[in-house]
């Protein structure tokens, strides 16, 4: 099955050399301007979205970025891609996958609705399991080699918002499993309950729509291994949220009450006097849910910010402020 390849480079406007700062920066930029809760085309901006987080969800991981580097230069975004031989003989000695625990490379398992592209989940999102019992083992058969086999387990991605991780949500996923037997390719329908709190990592399971079993064995389950979508204005780590805050000098020196963006909405955050660049501002309860309950905690980060360019009477007052103040931060 061929699906359209995605130049992840092309889609954040970075070069296949750009480091691991550039390409962050690069995220965040496009990120904010298209996040749904901004964008002035709401559908297109959703889409953007999507693409802007499956792109920094490869190169903002090294394994991943190496892995997609493996395919060469030579694509064309949009152009159609079919990965050479399956997962095996691909270009670097890389397995990436392919088959979601189907037996071999022509059995691949399509996804829908796991907020990835057919191309996101040819490279990563399907590979034997781990973890839990039955992932991995293939059929399991009575002793002897007789009798009923249970059908192999599958794994993939899905990628979750901050949204459905605080307010939890119920996801429909389309899976195409492989032709059996000269038959078509079966089309199942399941549904995935995102529950309050979900962590990054987090297995998701949809019972029985995984591998069929044989002999009248019963079918395997789905296991989708927790995503969380990057935010233009959020860091998670656990339950707890970063944010950056930026202050102005004076804002700094003088304290402040500045509005700062939560989960909740906007809310004033008072900075005391002398507050320093890199301090940690902590909100608390306005991170996210916690498993078992209560919620994290929100820290806003302070980045002291300073004018690209002042005019002539700012330029004055900037210079009398260096000629009375003491202050030396080299002391």
């Amino acid at each position: 099955m061929s699906v359209e390849f995605k130049d992840y480079y092309e889609i954040l406007g970075v070069s296949r050399g750009a480091d691991e700062d550039e390409i962050r920066k690069a995220y965040r930029k496009l990120a904010r301007k298209y996040h749904p809760d901004v964008a002035k085309n709401k559908e297109e901006g959703e889409k953007r979205f999507k693409e802007l987080n499956e792109a920094y969800e490869v190169l903002g991981d090294p394994e991943k970025r190496r892995k997609y580097d493996a395919l060469g230069s030579g694509w064309k975004s949009g152009a159609e891609f079919r990965p050479p031989g399956g997962a095996q003989g691909f270009p670097g000695g890389f397995d990436f996958g392919f088959g979601g625990g189907g037996g071999g490379g022509s059995q691949e398992y399509h996804f829908d609705g796991t907020g990835f592209s057919d191309f996101f989940e040819h490279l990563f999102g399907m590979r034997g399991g781990r973890g839990p019992a039955g992932f991995g083992g293939g059929a399991r058969r009575a002793a002897g080699g007789r009798g009923p086999a249970r059908g192999r387990d599958i794994e993939s991605d899905i990628m979750v918002t901050l949204d459905e991780v605080y307010h939890g949500s119920t996801r429909t996923l389309r899976i195409q499993k492989p032709a059996r037997d000269g038959e078509a390719p079966a089309m199942q329908t399941g549904k995935v309950a995102i529950p309050v709190g979900v962590q990054e990592g987090q297995l998701l399971r949809l019972a029985g729509l995984g591998e069929p079993g044989s002999g009248g064995g019963a079918p395997g389950d789905v296991y989708l291994h927790v995503r969380i979508e990057r935010h233009p204005d959020f860091r998670v780590h656990g339950a707890d949220l970063y944010s950056d805050l930026e202050l102005a000098p004076w804002e700094a020196v003088l304290g402040a009450k500045v509005p700062i963006r939560t989960m909740k909405g906007s809310v004033k955050l008072t900075v005391p006097a002398g507050t320093g660049h890199g301090e940690s501002l902590r909100l608390k309860g306005m991170g996210l849910p916690r498993e078992g309950g209560g919620f994290g905690d929100l820290h806003a980060v302070v980045r002291i910010a300073v004018p690209d360019t002042i005019n002539a009477g700012e330029r004055e007052l900037w210079e009398k402020l260096q000629a009375e103040s003491n202050f030396n931060p080299r002391d």
